[in-house]
């Protein structure tokens, strides 16, 4: 019987740590023995949203983003956290194609990417509180079966 693992991590909201934030997570979580698909996808949607803490939670000013990543057995969580701005209308912000920041040619797709990429996935936010972004994922769930 496995027990969980957990990891808490803090940095500066700097463009630069994104690829410190990508990297440590899949580190992280090599105990699940992920294939190479699963940890592009982990990879891909923690870049989301810490690109989306620097850039919209903190308009690219000075902060801290918070990550908890914790692992049991072959489940993923990991949970990203910025005091930013905050998000005035969730629902409205994870559209797809949907910005606030057309003129820096931001696509609008973070969140879609996030849902695409993981299992499951949940946003808390409150206007002048910051953000959080849940994101689950199974390591080795059976790929989904068409006919």
């Amino acid at each position: 019987m496995n027990s969980a693992n957990e990891m808490n991590v803090e940095f500066d909201s700097v463009a630069k740590n994104e690829s410190f934030a990508r990297v440590i997570v899949a580190s992280f979580i090599t105990s699940t023995n992920p294939t190479l698909e699963e940890v592009s996808d982990i990879k891909t949607a923690v870049s989301e949203a810490v690109t989306n803490a620097i850039i919209h939670g903190y308009e690219k000013g000075a902060g801290k983003i918070w990550i908890r990543t914790v692992v049991e057995d072959r489940s993923v969580y990991i949970e990203v956290r910025d005091k930013g701005i905050g998000i005035a209308d969730v629902k409205q912000a994870m559209e797809p194609l949907f910005t606030t920041k057309p003129e820096e040619e931001r696509s609008g797709m973070g969140f879609s990417f996030m849902e695409a990429f993981m299992d499951r996935l949940e946003v808390e936010s409150a206007a002048g509180e910051g953000t959080v972004v849940k994101m689950w994922k199974e390591i080795g769930a059976p790929a989904p079966h068409y006919e």
